[in-house]
């Protein structure tokens, strides 16, 4: 039966699409344009990397890098979501940067687009679940439970979380669909409220402090960056709203679930973007207005925001809040997994990770990819804890790769702008999606991410992170030793031309096995 105002017409018509790219309809397709909407609403959470990554602003620039920053970082993720949005829309697929990369370029950009993207999102679902043990951490485990920080906690608890998040995934996209879509609704509520509270708690109004440039690095901002000139502060203080406002991929990596794809996710992904930069701005100028001294507030370094509410918040309400905070936190992880596990099965199902057999294998009874979901997970909490146990200097390795993965999401976003800015009217990419911006609109988009892509890069390996220099100089090289040593003879790609016409009783034969019909 199809979903409430999707008719068989429209689930035909899908399917049409996605047969014409050579695949077969085994996840299931039940997820509507909010849903989808939501799962990348979910990633970027700014209740999570807004909060967590918050000193990156306060012991930075102070008031102007939320005041004035925060609307340029977010304009830098827009561009790259407008530019993204337009591609999805003409080609609807699960994991949908790979595909990208591989049409609208070769066997070797799509496959090098798969890997920058899986080990973003891999290494990236750690970072967001370690951001959450320190906010539990911080709001109940010392505070409350008289637990100290330490590497056996800490992997103890990613262990427990990401697990569960991995289970919900497993069993069908419907559950995970509808915690999402309260995820959604609970960001908007949830930082409104603390909004109203923060502003309700301030002792006065001083509008002039958001506009205000300030240069807290060194000791005066608790050494969250090195001493540096005021200009490069505030620069450096866009990596907030521009890390904050990333996972946007995760509605095209849905595409395969998602009822009217071509229509529904590239809507999706701009409205998650747009949103999460009004209501962020909303939450962070708020905090910022409360807080008694900006001054105090940059020497607290990474515990500003525990600091604030602590300040000039009732307890009550204060954990109230950080529980809210918490389960959107652990919300923000949930759909990540999603969003990396789709990746892991669309590269897999085109045979470009080992083991891509058992990977690419869609469980008939909850229509997810079981064993891509826990693959995901397990590697996400073996990174931190290897990462973790290591250090540069002073510098753990996890929070310099953190620092080049999130650069390598980036480069995964980039390579297949760029092919299409060049594919554009050509054999390879000749028409438009339904969501259709016009020729000229999509190519100043992509012309400002390969800009922005440019930004990130010089940004991201600025001391402490100036080892993620060497880390992705080094990675590069591995990938270019893996691809012509191994990858190049064997990777084939996703099937294009006639490869997709000999596909036709493979995908017959797929979809029977999962209970799928219409087609």
């Amino acid at each position: 039966m199809a979903a409430p105002g999707y008719s068989e017409t429209d689930k035909s018509e899908d399917m049409k699409v996605l047969h014409g790219m050579g695949y077969a309809q085994e996840l299931e397709r039940r997820m509507s344009q909010f849903s989808n909407f939501a799962v990348s609403f979910s990633i970027i959470c700014i209740l999570s990397g807004g909060i967590n990554s918050l000193a990156q602003a306060t012991s930075g620039a102070g008031g102007a890098a939320i005041g004035i920053g925060w609307p340029l970082g977010c304009f830098v993720s827009l561009v790259f979501a407008v530019a993204m949005a337009q591609i999805s829309s003409a080609y609807p697929t699960a994991g949908g940067l790979y595909h990208w990369g591989s049409i609208l370029g070769n066997t070797f950009t799509g496959w090098l687009t798969a890997w920058f993207n899986l080990l973003g999102l891999v290494t990236v679902l750690g970072a967001i679940n370690v951001g959450t043990y320190y906010f539990f951490m911080g709001a109940f485990g010392t505070p409350y439970l008289g637990l100290e920080d330490s590497t056996t906690v800490r992997i103890i608890f990613l262990a427990i979380i990401t697990g569960l998040q991995a289970l919900v995934n497993h069993m069908g996209i419907g559950l995970t669909a509808k915690l999402t879509d309260f995820s959604g609704y609970l960001i908007f509520a949830t930082s409104i409220i603390l909004a109203i509270v923060c502003l309700a708690a301030a002792d006065s109004y001083e509008i002039g402090r958001l506009f205000t440039f300030a240069n807290y690095s060194g000791e005066a901002g608790a050494n969250v960056w090195p001493t540096n000139s005021a200009t490069w502060v505030f620069l450096l203080g866009l990596l907030l709203p521009i890390y904050t406002i990333t996972g946007y991929d995760a509605s095209a990596h849905t595409s395969e679930e998602t009822l009217k794809a071509a229509h529904s996710v590239p809507r999706a992904m701009i409205g998650s973007v747009l949103w999460s930069a009004l209501f962020g701005y909303i939450m962070l100028c708020s905090f910022v207005l409360m807080l008694p001294s900006m001054d105090e507030a940059a020497a607290q370094g990474w515990n500003v925001f525990f600091w604030g509410m602590e300040q000039q918040v009732h307890p009550v309400i204060k954990d109230i809040l950080y529980l809210a905070i918490f389960v959107a936190q652990w919300l923000c992880g949930l759909a990540t997994v999603t969003s990396v596990s789709r990746m892991i099965f669309a590269f897999s199902r085109d045979k470009g990770l080992p083991g891509s057999k058992a990977l690419a294998k869609v469980s008939p009874t909850y229509r997810t990819p079981v064993a891509a979901i826990w693959t995901g997970s397990i590697l996400a909490v073996l990174f931190v804890w290897g990462s973790s146990l290591v250090s540069i200097g002073e510098t753990p390795v996890y929070t310099i790769v953190v620092a080049c993965t999130v650069i390598f999401l980036f480069f995964s976003f980039t390579i297949p702008i760029a092919l299409g800015l060049l594919a554009w009217g050509t054999a390879k990419w000749d028409k438009m999606g339904p969501f259709d911006m016009g020729e000229g609109t999509f190519k100043l988009f992509a012309v400002l991410s390969i800009i922005a892509m440019v930004l990130i890069f010089v940004l991201g390996i600025q001391p402490p992170n100036d080892w993620a220099l060497y880390i992705t100089v080094g990675f590069l090289i591995v990938t270019a030793i893996v691809w012509f040593g191994f990858e190049r003879g064997r990777f084939r790609g996703p099937p294009i031309g006639d490869e997709v016409a000999r596909r036709a009783a493979e995908i017959a034969a797929a979809e029977k096995a999962v209970g799928e019909t219409g087609h």
